[in-house]
């Protein structure tokens, strides 16, 4: 069994927590229910599959847009698959299904775990079919009474697995013995696999690809390590046809019913950088900021589309929402509406100023996506913090910061980050610009914490006099890739 984790831990890139996790359920003494969510593409089929190097003692994945008799078919054709001495014919219901299946699995006599992995669960949990009753029924009336079995469920639809299956007010309430809520790759993992596929990308260039397409496994597998980044862009994103051109009509309307709210919403966010509050969501897309907004908001942040950031000393309800979808931000900006194609398009515009704008952005994005790696670089990984974003009350003269890292130890820092080909700049008015940005943050937020200026930079802050006088601490994209 050692050798065998240790085999997968060599293989697999990145996803130490979620193997730690599955080492857990595949060793325990007792049956195990494990619930596994994420974004689409996120690689969470990929991981489990990998995991039991593709052998399970049944698999069933569920069939999109599928009536109850489809799914049931389905089923038949992976029993049939899983049990080849099976001749049982289509369930007339998913108790009877599931009943199907306890009789096959009965007669496997080896001593070990007996797992189960049924994917894309929303999917098969159809509209008045009973799907999850039954598998309460099954869980509860059988797999709880032995000690061996082993039940993975996964979906893409993050909101459904959570309020549907983890939060069940039924039979299934409190009986997924684990969780997995898989992200994209870091950075660091987006390095490692990279380099798995022998591409000799500098850093900028893998940050330029990140800002892109983020940490997202299938997106970074189609990459052509012999091109360069803008090659790639240009390549998944410009060309016709081209991968990431066609995945975003696909993206919402995958997970979601009703999807063009959650569109609606992403758009608008695509279109404020900064961010918007609840408020300022409801009146630009239309949509009531009631029960709807919230339900909405919370499905488009369980499947890590969003990000709610707390609003320095402000009330909970003027908490900013953010876009923190790379592609999604991507598509928005350079690739919705765009009816035309030429050669090269994507690297032609590299130095436009839209293009400046947004990587200004993203890159404040994957900041904000690596908090606990700037922490480390600035050594206060230990130190007890909360981090938010604030904005000034006042209509001249006022301020925004990037991020905000409020600790424990009474220290503020206040987070400047800038992208730059170069190490970056303060010029003369840049440094005025940014004592008047500390003035006003003392000044609105009373604050009697030791304020610190901290500039996140892609390759430092060039140390001329206003560096010297202003700047406390740096942080470069290399710390990113801890």
């Amino acid at each position: 069994m050692a050798n065998y984790i240790e085999n997968i831990m060599k293989d697999l890139i990145g996803r130490e927590p979620e193997i730690e996790v599955l080492n857990r359920i595949f060793t325990s003494k007792k049956s195990e229910f494990l619930a596994i969510y994420g974004r689409r593409r996120v690689g969470k089929t990929f991981l489990i599959r990998e995991y039991f190097d593709y052998a399970f003692d049944f698999q069933l994945t569920g069939l999109a847009n599928a009536s109850m008799a489809q799914q049931l078919l389905n089923f038949q054709t992976a029993m049939r698959r899983s049990f080849p001495a099976y001749t049982g014919n289509i369930p007339s219901n998913w108790f009877e299904a599931f009943q199907e299946l306890v009789i096959q699995l009965e007669q496997i006599q080896e001593n070990r775990k007996k797992t189960i992995f049924l994917d894309e669960l929303p999917w098969l949990a159809t509209s008045r079919s009973d799907f999850l009753t039954a598998l309460e029924h099954f869980w509860n009336s059988w797999a709880t009474t032995r000690k061996d079995i082993l039940l993975i469920t996964c979906g893409s639809a993050a909101s459904w697995m959570i309020h549907q299956l983890l939060h069940n007010k039924g039979g299934l309430h409190n009986r997924v013995t684990e969780r997995v809520n898989m992200f994209p790759f870091t950075l660091r993992e987006t390095e490692l696999m990279l380099k798995a596929k022998h591409s000799v990308f500098n850093r900028y260039q893998i940050l330029q690809l990140y800002m892109v397409m983020g940490g997202i496994p299938f997106y970074l597998d189609a990459i052509d390590p012999q091109k360069s980044a803008a090659q790639n862009i240009d390549m998944l994103c410009f060309q016709k046809g081209a991968l990431l051109r066609e995945e975003f009509p696909h993206l919402f309307s995958s997970l979601y019913k009703n999807s063009h709210r959650h569109e609606a919403i992403v758009t608008a966010l695509a279109s404020k950088t900064k961010g918007l509050t609840r408020y300022e969501l409801s009146k630009a897309t239309g949509i009531s900021s009631g029960g709807t907004m919230s339900q909405l908001l919370s499905e488009l942040e369980a499947s890590g589309f969003i990000s709610k950031y707390k609003n320095f000393h402000k009330k909970r309800r003027q908490a900013l929402y953010r876009l923190s979808d790379f592609y999604s931000s991507f598509f928005l900006r350079f690739l919705r509406g765009e009816s035309h194609f030429e050669e090269n398009t994507g690297m032609n515009s590299l130095d436009h100023p839209t293009q400046r704008a947004w990587t200004g952005y993203a890159f404040e994005q994957v900041c904000l996506s690596h908090i606990p790696q700037i922490k480390q670089a600035l050594g206060i990984k230990g130190v007890a913090s909360a981090s938010s974003s604030w904005k000034s009350e006042r209509k001249k003269k006022g301020a925004q910061i990037d991020l905000v890292i409020d600790r424990r130890d009474q220290v503020i820092n206040l987070c400047e980050i800038k992208f730059s080909i170069h190490p970056f700049t303060i010029s003369r008015s840049y440094a005025e610009q940014l004592r008047n940005k500390i003035g006003v943050f003392k000044q609105e937020t009373q604050t009697r914490k030791a304020v610190y200026l901290t500039f996140i930079t892609s390759y430092g802050v060039d140390k001329n006099a206003y560096a010297q006088s202003l700047v406390h601490s740096e942080v470069t994209m290399d710390a990113l890739f801890t």
